[in-house]
């Protein structure tokens, strides 16, 4: 009989080892969470947490191999996005 360990579940980071684990502070990581530029959490209870696999996507997101690279995604920096010009006010 062969033992083969089961999956483990994704690893969770609290946010001081999340931003950690990305190279930010804390409290850039607090204010992606509340602009939503940042990567998926979980709120479980009062306390949040983040997979690796999910900082790792959101990271992965803003790879580049060229300065001129239009096609790659977009990683968002920590502050309130602009709200959508509206045309034609009158």
């Amino acid at each position: 009989m062969t033992d083969t360990p089961a999956a483990m579940p994704p690893r969770m980071l609290r946010t001081p080892e999340a931003a950690r684990f990305l190279g930010l502070s804390g409290r850039t990581l607090e204010k992606h969470r509340t602009y939503g530029t940042g990567p998926s959490y979980r709120k479980i209870g009062g306390r949040v947490i983040y997979a690796v696999g999910d900082l790792q996507a959101w990271a992965d997101r803003g790879a580049r191999t060229s300065t001129t690279e239009a096609t790659a995604g977009v990683v968002h920096p920590a502050r309130r996005p602009r709200p959508p010009a509206i045309w034609g006010r009158g």
